[in-house]
């Protein structure tokens, strides 16, 4: 009996032991080149072909494609040139992703410019080519979009007492980048067309 529990213990830990050597940590591509297990050419290959992977989910900046490879363990020696690459053929343009960004967040969200801004910068949008974007959305364009938006939050607090329905309204608008000032504005606006009064005398300085 004592035999058959040792024999047990002991492939447990060979077990162990092979399932411990299946979970090393797999070895980088810049480890690999470094190893000379993996040429220049092979690296650039795969790092292209991961590159179109990315692109065909969804586009990316320049930027974004940059840190998903370093993510992967490809160097900046072989990330480069491959990008490059991808900018000359136009599988790689900033300007035009930022432009189909601005344009969908801003139709489909109702993002104001500050927010359009910041989600530009995050994404690594240099500030040039993010000032370029923001031109398709003027003062009007914004207005109209935050006057959306307070429309569709007034209708949701139907019933409610008019200052919930404004702090909401007004909390929802600034979670998409609207400033105090035009938030309370068009959601004034927004309870006016329901036939709410008075609204300047609560909230005076606020609404002008």
């Amino acid at each position: 009996m004592g035999k058959r529990r040792g024999r047990r213990h002991a492939g447990s830990e060979g077990d162990a032991d092979g399932a411990a050597r299946g979970r090393q940590r797999r070895r980088t591509v810049a480890e690999r080149l470094e190893a000379g297990e993996l040429s220049l050419e092979d690296a650039t290959e795969k790092a292209r072909e991961t590159l179109l992977r990315i692109l065909t989910a969804a586009p990316k900046s320049r930027a974004e494609l940059e840190q998903s490879l370093a993510r992967k363990g490809y160097p900046e020696a072989v990330v480069g040139p491959v990008l490059d690459r991808f900018d000359e053929v136009g599988l790689v343009d900033d300007a035009a992703y930022a432009d189909m960004l601005v344009r969908t967040r801003h139709a489909e969200r109702g993002l104001s410019r500050r927010a359009l801004a910041m989600e530009l910068r995050r994404r690594g949008i240099t500030e040039e080519t993010a000032a370029d974007a923001l031109e398709q959305v003027d003062p009007d364009d914004e207005r109209a979009a935050a006057l959306a938006l307070a429309r569709k939050h007034v209708a949701r607090t139907r019933g409610l007492e008019r200052d919930v329905r404004v702090r909401r309204a007004v909390g929802a608008l600034g979670r998409k980048g609207y400033a105090p000032g035009v938030s309370f504005g068009v959601v004034r606006d927004a309870l006016t067309e329901e036939g709410e009064d008075g609204l300047e005398d609560d909230y005076p300085g606020v609404m002008d």
